[in-house]
């Protein structure tokens, strides 16, 4: 049985037309306060039989090989048969102005065969930037993410057991340089570029201030000329700007998630008049094959005859229904539902409607 648009999954999220001020800290990024990428390659041990195979994984045998050499232990490959060993790959974020010494979390992943990192414990493991330089160095017990369990027949997983993480593993032991006290000027990054929230910016800058201290140079950045104040702390200034409170605007946008059929839109949707129709259409295929068998002690072979059952039904929809012009998202849902008009079926409405031109906004399909 084939059915078309079956229902999965629906959710309507109205978004107010006008957000509620939100610090700008959680609107923008800084220019200069970044985190830095760093990634390593290295062993964990202790693992309960379930590490790589070090046949079918020769990077891990390697790998343990030269380890087990620079501790002083000659060993031959052909020696290693050990299951309790894998290959991981770490990553981590290195924090602005992280100071030597400090603590941050990194995250394990293996990339050979084994099947769970439970119970390991990551070898020490030099993380690099993207200059190539040595920035951290991680070491110790994994966090597993899961659990898997196997017999000869079967086997369970619960969660990602070849994923895990180690809070605060790894120590930093070198800093990024940047003298953000020699800074002349800031620049804000809008996470969501507006023209409209880069002016509120500028405008909510300049009247904290109460001075012109704060320029939008286009839709995403906002530049802050704050040594106008004299000779000020820049940490300071940067403080008090980014809990400034902000209310922030965005386009219209429906957001469609086929997969899981999901539909967000926000406050800012309108529609123009438009008509519309729907209805659904079930197709129903069925197998019944006939078994011919000859007579006994006749010639004749048994065959298997097909037999092949076809219906196809259209399910009463709703006929044309007139949508008024400039309708709001409020409007449209209530006007949906009561016309029972089922999520999955929402979804074609919107990118019919779109697609006639009548849906003023941005079309999300995911």
């Amino acid at each position: 049985m084939i059915r078309f648009w079956t229902l999965v999954f629906a959710i309507l999220l109205p978004i107010q037309a006008m957000a509620a001020p939100v610090r700008l800290k959680d609107l923008a990024d800084f220019d200069g306060v970044r985190g830095n990428d760093l990634v390593g390659y290295g062993l964990v041990v202790g693992l309960d039989g379930t590490g790589d195979s070090l046949r079918n994984a020769p990077f891990t045998e390697e790998m343990l090989a030269g380890l087990l050499e620079r501790l002083g232990v000659n060993v031959t490959d052909d020696a290693l048969r050990s299951k309790n060993v894998a290959a991981v790959v770490v990553t981590a974020t290195l924090p602005p102005f992280a100071r030597s010494g400090s603590r941050i979390d990194v995250s394990v992943s293996t990339i050979g065969d084994a099947k769970s990192l439970l119970g390991g414990t990551l070898v020490m493991t030099p993380l690099k930037a993207a200059d190539g330089n040595i920035y951290a160095v991680a070491q110790g017990s994994i966090i597993a993410g899961g659990v898997a369990v196997e017999g000869e027949a079967a086997r369970v997983v619960q969660g990602v057991p070849t994923a895990g993480a180690i809070p605060v593993g790894a120590r930093v032991e070198r800093e990024v340089e940047f003298d953000f006290a020699a800074v002349q000027n800031i620049r804000i990054a809008l996470r969501n570029a507006d023209f409209t929230t880069a002016t509120r910016v500028e405008d909510a800058i300049n009247r904290d201030f109460n001075r012109r201290l704060a320029v939008a140079q286009d839709s995403g950045t906002i530049v802050v000329e704050f040594r106008q104040l004299g000779d000020v702390n820049p940490a300071r200034v940067l403080g008090r700007i980014e809990n400034l409170l902000i209310e922030p605007e965005d386009r219209a946008k429906v957001v469609i998630d086929h997969k899981a059929g999901t539909i967000v839109m926000g406050e800012q949707v309108r529609i123009s008049r438009v008509a519309v129709s729907q209805g659904s259409l079930t197709l129903r295929v069925s197998e019944a094959p006939l078994v011919s068998q000859p007579n006994p002690f006749s010639a004749g072979e048994t065959v298997t005859v097909p037999r092949t059952m076809a219906e196809v039904r259209e399910e009463p929809g709703i006929g044309f229904a007139e949508v008024s012009s400039e309708t709001s998202l409020s409007d449209l849902v209530e006007g949906l539902n009561a016309l029972g008009v089922r999520p999955r079926d929402m979804i074609d409405i919107l990118k019919s409607i779109h697609a006639a031109g009548a849906l003023h906004a941005d079309l999300i399909i995911e």
